[in-house]
């Protein structure tokens, strides 16, 4: 199966498949013209690309040339060939737009991949091609401790480590750094048999938050590996919106209900499948992205 990725350019998908024998990333050019030109309709962004290629082809331009064709899975679930340029093709493809907005994209495509949510999500990949997530401990904090530690070791200089100071996220403080211990231990000994339970001692992780950063990166694996270990069932987080889940977490301070519902309807019982675990990262890493 190839390696897939999403990215999202102002909340627009930018699909991309993985070249084994290339190395490098193929890019949905359907996708990069929807987000360019901030369309929604797939027929006018499919018809705007025809007549782009004929104009390019009329000029001599080599972009066209340069476009190959792979697989992509459609909205519909289906995997259909469709056109796509390497990350210099995508880089030139912008530049032919006479459009305010290409200059936004192009700010985000090019150096997007250098920051430090980019470089610990390509380690976040990792942790299934190298077999590394079913080394780590399930439900405790140590194993919490060690998924932070793999995504951003490297990147700050407190992966893995409990914070030491308080935080504060939107006007709400987490739990206090003085008590953190005691909090932490208490969670850690909260059943996990059900799935009610397994996501009130999720809820409950959340509010503590124990790192200075990366919370809720390292939490959603956390919680995905307990659901495997007691249910053998995972979430498939590309079911759950962005603004659905950070809405229902923000009302799982008072209540779960909205959290558990979003988690129980994207539930699979394909925890060892890959597109599933690439897409989840996607989108838990989407779900953190500045607006």
């Amino acid at each position: 199966m190839k390696r897939t990725s999403i990215r999202f350019f102002n909340e627009r998908k930018i699909r991309a498949v993985w070249d084994d024998t290339g190395a490098k990333w193929w890019f949905s050019v359907l996708d990069v013209v929807g987000a360019i030109n901030g369309e929604d309709d797939y027929s006018k962004t499919r018809n705007y690309w025809k007549y782009l290629k004929t104009k390019l082809k009329r000029e001599g331009n080599e972009l066209v040339s340069a476009t190959n064709q792979l697989k992509l899975i459609a909205p519909d679930g289906k995997s259909r060939l469709s056109d796509v340029l390497d990350a210099d093709g995508i880089v030139a493809l912008a530049k032919v737009f006479p459009n305010p907005r290409a200059h936004a994209f192009l700010d985000w495509f090019v150096y997007s991949d250098n920051t430090v949510d980019a470089k610990s999500k390509q380690k976040a990949y990792a942790l299934f091609e190298s077999g590394m997530i079913d080394a780590f401990e399930v439900g405790t904090i140590k194993g919490l401790q060690q998924i932070h530690a793999y995504l951003f070791g490297g990147l700050y200089d407190f992966a893995g480590q409990i914070r030491d100071i308080n935080i504060s996220k939107g006007g709400f403080t987490f739990a206090q750094a003085r008590y953190l211990d005691k909090t932490l231990t208490a969670i850690e000994k909260m059943p996990e048999k059900t799935f009610d339970q397994i996501v009130d001692k999720y809820v409950e992780m959340n509010v503590a938050h124990p790192f200075c950063e990366g919370n809720g990166r390292a939490t959603r694996i956390w919680l995905d590996l307990i659901l495997k270990k007691n249910l053998r069932m995972c979430a498939d987080w590309s079911k759950i919106g962005k603004r659905a889940y950070l809405d229902a977490m923000k009302k799982s301070v008072a209540s779960p209900a909205a959290i558990k519902n979003l988690i129980s309807g994207a539930l699979t019982d394909k925890i060892a499948d890959r597109a599933i675990f690439m897409k989840g990262i996607d989108y838990s890493y989407y779900y953190e992205e500045e607006d």
